[in-house]
């Protein structure tokens, strides 16, 4: 299954979960600090989504036991919120995939805490920059595996590992849909990207080797050999140009 943007309505009701995931890691965002627990930033996140009339969907659809996933430093995605302090240095990832009228929207930001070494620092300059990247290939006519393509080069130019299996997704009727897009050169990632199709880009990259594994929580995906992840993600629909940012509030 893949949701294209086919009516008005679809572009109106992506568009409007889109915004309120983008206020809800907006809002989130500028409450990390020293001192405030994941458990608080996952509350103020899902305060957020309440006010709205939208709801958190990895709860509804795969029993995850939060509204936001929160990792930190080496954890990659899925994190758990609980009692965790957040502390100076840290760094604090926020992915979020809401749902309202039918429709989903998946985005997440890493969050630096100051004072950051300046590996961790350029870590999260890389992903948002391997997004940018990617932005300019993702656009009808071009295939899946062109977004995956300039991640990797990003990253390899900056020094870092791509997490291979973690990857984006189309998302906009569920959580995960087809296609998936890799975020390295797949030469079996053939697919054209045709306008209207509605997936995430979501560089999820390493400052070691970049290979992940899941913690005894079944949750979440850390780094095996414990070096720190950055995550940089938006829902984006295809056009003939330049892709619609959906989560960008």
């Amino acid at each position: 299954m893949k949701v294209s943007i086919k009516s008005n309505r679809d572009l109106a009701g992506l568009k409007a979960i889109g915004k309120i995931v983008g206020l809800a890691l907006r809002e989130m965002a500028a409450q990390v600090r020293p001192g405030v627990t994941t458990a608080e930033l996952d509350a103020a996140g899902a305060r957020v989504l309440d006010r709205h009339g939208a709801g958190s969907a990895p709860p509804i659809y795969y029993g995850f036991p939060a509204a936001v996933c929160i990792s930190v430093n080496e954890e990659a995605i899925h994190g758990i919120p609980g009692a965790r302090v957040v502390q100076p240095g840290d760094l604090v990832k926020l992915d979020l995939v809401a749902e309202k009228d039918g429709y989903m929207a998946d985005a997440a930001v890493t969050v630096a805490v100051p004072p950051v070494s300046d590996e961790a620092r350029r870590l999260v300059q890389c992903a948002e920059r391997a997004f940018h990247q990617a932005m300019r290939v993702a656009r009808a006519h071009n295939r899946v595996c062109d977004i995956g393509k300039a991640v990797e080069a990003e990253v390899r130019r900056s020094g870092f590992s791509v997490m291979r299996q973690l990857c984006g997704h189309g998302v906009g009727r569920a959580i995960h849909e087809e296609p998936q897009v890799p975020n390295y050169y797949d030469a079996n990632a053939r697919q054209r990207l045709t306008e209207g199709l509605v997936i995430t880009v979501e560089p999820i990259v390493a400052a070691g080797g970049g290979r992940g594994v899941t913690s005894r929580d079944r949750w979440t995906v850390r780094t095996d050999d414990g070096g720190w992840s950055a995550h940089y993600e938006h829902t984006i629909a295809i056009t003939a140009g330049e892709p619609l940012l959906l989560t960008a509030a």
